[in-house]
């Protein structure tokens, strides 16, 4: 799955133009395919085997061919689907002017073109985050999380390699999950409830990050383990400073 993955990836970033379903379609990946053809399908009978062999049917690829490409039947078709949004998703990003952006912009931009990849499929999104929290697949869905949060901190300029790097993606992970659910049960116009939430829980982050700013100010006041360990050491330093 990796080196068609990689290649899927990295011919979405590099394609512009055209509807995103003509875009997989014109590719000639039967990979991709597979997937649109199993799209059809998906929200009426959901990511089965069933599904996956009458998608390579449809797409002319052998049930052979069909079984390497997705060894682990459904599951592959999930991972594909979620891998094929992330390639969008930042081959969108790539003709937008986000380095003139705000951070906390880049980041509301990043989710929102995600969900716009995903709305001419929106069941079948549905489906999938519906697969990936049984449990034996917790695990997969936690992984294409990450992917998925990772992408959005890069395509956003994020170059952190230290205890932020994990933070960062963390708290992410928490915004755009329950934005995706909020986005799920959203029937407004123009999908203008998600927006508001969306926007409300950037507001929540920015707020615990300025918090997060205060109380470190606050700790760099106070004395060192190794000051408080020796005795008028605290002291001495402060004496030398004045």
């Amino acid at each position: 799955m990796g080196a068609p993955r990689r290649a899927m990836t990295s011919r979405s970033s590099k394609t512009s133009g055209g509807k995103k379903r003509g875009r997989a379609k014109a590719s000639g990946d039967p990979m991709d395919a597979i997937l649109m053809a199993a799209l059809v399908h998906v929200p009426f009978d959901g990511f089965t085997v069933t599904v996956l062999v009458r998608a390579a049917d449809a797409a002319g690829v052998s049930r052979q061919d069909a079984r390497r490409l997705f060894p682990d039947g459904p599951l592959s078709l999930v991972k594909t689907f979620s891998e094929w949004a992330d390639a969008e998703m930042i081959a969108e990003l790539a003709r937008k002017d986000l380095p003139s952006l705000k951070v906390r912009e880049r980041i509301t931009l990043s989710i929102k073109t995600r969900i716009s990849v995903l709305t001419p499929h929106k069941e079948a999104a549905r489906r999938a985050a519906a697969f990936l929290t049984l449990p034996p697949y917790a695990a997969l869905g936690a992984k294409l999380l990450y992917r998925t949060v990772d992408a959005i901190w890069r395509a956003a300029g994020d170059t952190s390699t230290d205890f932020n790097f994990y933070t960062k993606r963390a708290i992410l992970a928490g915004v755009y999950s329950a934005t995706m659910m909020r986005w799920f049960s959203d029937m407004s116009a123009g999908q203008t409830e998600t927006d508001r939430f969306l926007r409300h829980r950037i507001d929540d982050v920015m707020k615990f990050e300025k918090f997060k700013a205060r109380l470190r100010e606050q700790i760099s006041t106070l004395p060192s383990l190794a000051e408080i360990l020796t005795p008028g050491r605290t002291r001495r330093s402060k004496a030398g400073a004045g």
